[in-house]
């Protein structure tokens, strides 16, 4: 049978709420008390019980994490950025993967919260309606990172795609760039929305229209992407932005199996600086996002609102840079 805080109690010769102290940190005990039962725990192999603890403190240490594809190299990033915040503040974490399905998202949101998490973070994604309803009626505190949020009066973390994209534009038009291709994804609507709006306004400044027939939304996935690069090259592009890596590397690559020189003919460049951009020929030029400070300071932040401390902005926007790689012009 497992050991008990009543057995380490009886074989300390103390209450069961010295143990309890000495377990939990209190310092309002004895140091010859304290080594004592340190010792008994030890002896035993007791494990104190998690369940019952967060049950007499209404605490669980316990965090709750939704992921739309923990496949996806984005979303592993921003995960062992908050991972590392969480077991820094001794935090536990329950890692959920919704496949980026409303249903499943809610589901599991609900099943965090029976499971009586401290707080619940979203890593990515596109939060729907029922999904942002259920986190103003939500018992515990919830934070997003890299996803939507800011205008909803949700605290998040993020970049500024909108400035990031405006930074790009006018980069690729200084190098000749005259027809964009825009290409969006399934996972980061908002992301989407505000990069596609700063490199239209970029756009509209120069005195250049865009073409409808150049902006492709589709999954954020290299497997999905050939779709994508098979739609905008019969409009003939000269530069082309994706919302991730994976998009950007499946267009590299239709691209060069077409024969298109990159990046004289063709500029591509993403978002998220995931590992992937190093590994591909020529090199991907990318926003850097600091993906695993997204994570981290998600994370932080929600520490903050489980222990009531100060927070002077709840929507936190990180700075990003642009590196310019092979395939685009220096």
């Amino acid at each position: 049978m497992s050991v008990t805080i009543y057995d380490v109690a009886r074989e300390a010769r103390v209450s069961m709420a010295t143990v309890s102290r000495v377990v939990n940190g209190n310092q309002n005990v004895k140091p010859e008390t304290r080594d004592k039962v340190n010792e008994v725990i030890q002896r035993l192999s007791y494990t104190p019980n998690a369940v019952a603890r967060g049950l007499a403190s209404k605490r669980t240490t316990t965090v709750g994490v939704i992921i739309p594809d923990i496949s996806n190299v984005y979303y592993s990033q921003l995960a062992r950025g908050l991972e590392d915040i969480a077991t820094m503040y001794k935090y536990h974490t329950i890692i959920s993967n919704s496949d980026n399905d409303s249903e499943k998202e809610k589901e599991i949101f609900n099943n965090l919260l029976s499971k009586q998490v401290d707080g619940i973070i979203f890593l990515g994604g596109t939060l729907t309606t029922e999904i942002k309803s259920l986190i103003d009626q939500s018992s515990v505190p919830v934070v997003v990172s890299g996803t939507d949020g800011k205008d909803d009066d949700i605290a998040s973390v993020n970049i500024d795609f909108t400035e990031a994209s405006k930074e790009i534009a006018r980069h690729l038009i200084e190098k000749g760039a005259k027809r964009f291709g825009f290409v969006g994804g399934g996972y980061s609507k908002k992301a989407e929305t505000d990069a596609f709006q700063g490199l239209k306004e970029v756009l509209n400044e120069n005195g250049i229209k865009f073409d409808d027939e150049l902006r492709f939304v589709g999954n954020e996935t290299y497997k999905d992407v050939k779709e994508a690069y098979d739609a905008l090259k019969g409009h003939n592009p000269d530069a082309i932005l994706c919302i991730s890596d994976e998009q950007a590397i499946g267009i590299v690559h239709g691209a060069i199996d077409d024969g298109v020189d990159l990046p004289s003919d063709l500029q591509v460049i993403s978002f998220n600086n995931t590992r992937l951009v190093e590994m591909v020929r020529p090199k991907l030029s990318t926003v850097v996002q600091p993906l695993y400070d997204i994570g981290a300071v998600g994370m932080r932040l929600l520490t903050k609102f489980m222990n009531n401390e100060t927070i002077e902005d709840q929507n936190v926007v990180l700075p990003h840079r642009i590196e310019y790689r092979e395939t685009t012009k220096s």
